[in-house]
């Protein structure tokens, strides 16, 4: 069984930065994609940042140029760098792993950007 464990969300002023970072008890070299999701109240989950074989990134146009996603191979964690941030930037937000056959997800944590 493959455990998740996000930390780094809090509150934080509109233009402030925070990181969240995923945990997992397996070797990260064991997925193929890593990702983070968010989910606001009302909304949808939607995929903010993405990273797969070959470590090609992808980001949401939202969060382009604001957020970025990295690994340490050595601790088997996956960040989310989040600079610039905005009140529509608050929601709940989830790693997810994923090996191909079997995604695995976060337990989520809270971001929430206000004065």
């Amino acid at each position: 069984q493959v455990q998740l464990v996000e930390s780094g969300g809090g509150l934080v002023q509109p233009g402030g930065s925070l990181r969240l970072s995923c945990a997992t008890s397996r070797s990260i070299f064991s997925f193929d994609a890593m990702a983070w999701y968010r989910q606001a109240p009302g909304k949808e989950r939607e995929l903010v940042a993405q990273i797969t074989t070959g470590d090609r990134t992808n980001y949401a146009d939202s969060v382009k140029g604001r957020f970025t996603l990295s690994r340490d191979n050595a601790k088997n964690t996956v960040y989310l760098q989040m600079n610039s941030l905005k009140p529509e930037d608050t929601a709940v937000y989830y790693c997810m792993l994923s090996t191909g056959y079997s995604n695995y997800w976060g337990q989520g944590t809270q971001v929430t950007v206000s004065s």
